[in-house]
């Protein structure tokens, strides 16, 4: 497959600035047809403005775009699909209250004037769903799909806009192993078809299965380009993201548990927006034990934490922390006890962006000792405080006076666990900790939980990523819309019982 014809993609010396930053630095990257090549990269090592270049999203600044061998200018998504360039993005591009029909059509030029063939197409989109094993609902709507038949709408949008390049921008992080597995024989499928596919994940293990070539970006370079290989494993691919050696095995003592430190009796709370609320939970966490809370992303993880922290209301049931029943305190009390919280969205829910590192730090409890008093605030200690932990977490800033909004995300979670669990507390409950982080910076994230594991804590650890959940967890529950599936000590979880439990089917 040396032939030019055989190249469906290269994109020759590519640089885009943003101000004084630079994005991509003298970027290049050859895709060949009937290939799955994997792009990997940590936190801003430029994968995101490569690919936005690519399908239209963003102009580059210089070097040049060849397609099938031939110099293009894609100005726009739409021309990206026009020349056989489709791009599925890790949030889905679908209209939620359209039918799976309406929303693979949309914004295709068919029939005469506004009229849509809707029978043609629809005997089109059953034809590719059937020949690819994806066997969707044309007539469903999109809202009531779980995710995985989402995933499969916008494959099939794909294929029929006759994409014969895909871009797949972390394309398994809301799917179970099941529909990992069903999605790869899909995407191999599709490579014995002669497509071919840009693969972004952060999930090593992954693309050491299913891809073919690995082409790895660091600090807006393209580092090298290699072929997959037994020589392979993730460790060296992380070596190479980082730049440095780097160990990916999750080191742990014996679980000793203690007494009982979280406990909740049949706890129940109305649905939130578009959550799923809390169905008649009843678990136990004790002293010295991380529990791993698994499910698909959307099947009540934050609706659990935020009725823990007194964010939502508990319509029946009871909740108690350190024997004291708290099923009806409030938020400001509940933040009195010694909890260190780390929510889903830490820009929205857990940092003030325009605030600067030393106020985020004392937001907490800005009114006691050490931060202040009722009456004011005690910068000097507060300053000190904040270097301190700053130092101890290894948060990159240019100082304690500096916006947590310009920090990175890694730095910006350092700062929330810094504050959270810096000094001992008896219960941490954290959702989604390694979210949009980088491997060293999740690695960082593990460390600081398990110490504090170590020193007594009581973990309640809520991921959608089950490598963590296994890695990191003493005792292991599955969620799935709202109701506790079950829960298992970590020697007898499998990765295929789990996932039938984040699918909703019980296990005997």
């Amino acid at each position: 497959m040396d032939d030019k014809k055989d190249i469906y993609l290269e994109m020759r010396h590519i640089t885009k600035r943003f101000a004084n930053v630079i994005a991509n630095d003298d970027v290049s990257l050859t895709v060949k047809k009937g290939e799955i090549h994997a792009l990997l990269g940590e936190n801003g090592a430029g994968k995101s403005t490569l690919m936005n270049m690519l399908y239209g999203l963003v102009k580059r600044d210089e070097g040049e775009i060849l397609w099938k061998g031939k110099p293009v200018s894609i100005q726009s998504p739409a021309e990206a699909i026009n020349v056989g360039i489709g791009m599925i993005h890790q949030h889905f591009q679908l209209v939620e209250k359209f039918t799976v029909l309406e929303n693979i059509i949309l914004g295709r030029r068919e029939g005469k004037f506004i009229e849509l063939p809707l029978e043609e197409a629809e005997k089109k989109i059953q034809a590719l769903s059937e020949n690819y094993g994806l066997d969707i609902k044309t007539k469903a709507i999109v809202e009531n799909l779980p995710v995985g038949e989402q995933q499969k709408v916008e494959i099939v949008k794909a294929l029929y806009r006759e994409s014969d390049l895909l871009i797949m921008d972390e394309p398994t992080a809301v799917l179970t192993p099941q529909e990992v597995r069903k999605l790869f024989k899909i995407l191999n499928r599709l490579r014995e078809e002669g497509k071919s596919i840009i693969f972004i994940s952060h999930k090593l293990p992954e693309v050491l299965e299913l891809c073919d070539s690995i082409s790895i970006m660091r600090d807006g370079k393209m580092i090298r380009t290699l072929p997959n290989s037994p020589d392979l494993d993730s460790r060296l691919l992380a070596s190479y993201m980082v730049g440095r050696d780097i160990n990916l095995q999750v080191e742990k003592k014996t679980c000793v548990p203690g007494d009982v430190v979280l406990s909740l009796e049949h706890a129940c709370a109305e649905p939130v927006f578009e959550s799923c609320g809390v169905k008649d939970i009843s678990l136990e966490l004790r002293r010295g034990e991380i529990l791993g809370m698994a499910g698909v992303d959307g099947n009540g993880q934050e609706d659990l934490s935020e009725l823990i922290m007194g964010l939502r209301k508990l319509k029946s049931g009871k909740i108690t922390i350190l024997g004291q029943d708290i099923s009806n305190y409030s938020t400001k009390q509940i933040r009195e006890m010694p909890i260190g919280y780390i929510p889903a969205d830490r820009n929205h829910a857990a940092l003030v962006l325009d605030f600067s590192l030393q106020l985020n730090m004392a937001i907490n409890h800005p009114d006691k000792k050490p931060y202040g008093s009722k009456w004011r605030l005690n910068h000097k200690e507060i300053a000190r405080i904040t270097k301190e932990k700053m130092k101890q977490f290894r948060v990159a800033a240019s100082g304690s006076g500096e916006l947590a909004g310009n920090l990175s995300g890694g730095n910006q979670q350092k700062v929330v666990l810094a504050r959270e669990v810096g000094e001992p507390v008896d219960l941490i409950i954290a959702v989604y900790p390694t979210r949009g982080l980088d491997i060293d910076a999740t690695h960082f994230v593990f460390d600081t939980m398990l110490k504090a594991r170590d020193e007594g804590a009581a973990v309640l650890y809520i991921s959608t990523e089950l490598e963590e959940i296994m890695a990191l967890s003493d005792r292991i529950g599955v969620l799935n819309e709202g109701t506790l599936m079950g829960i298992m000590p970590r020697e007898e979880a499998e990765v295929e019982k789990i996932g039938l439990l984040m699918a909703g089917e019980q296990v005997v």
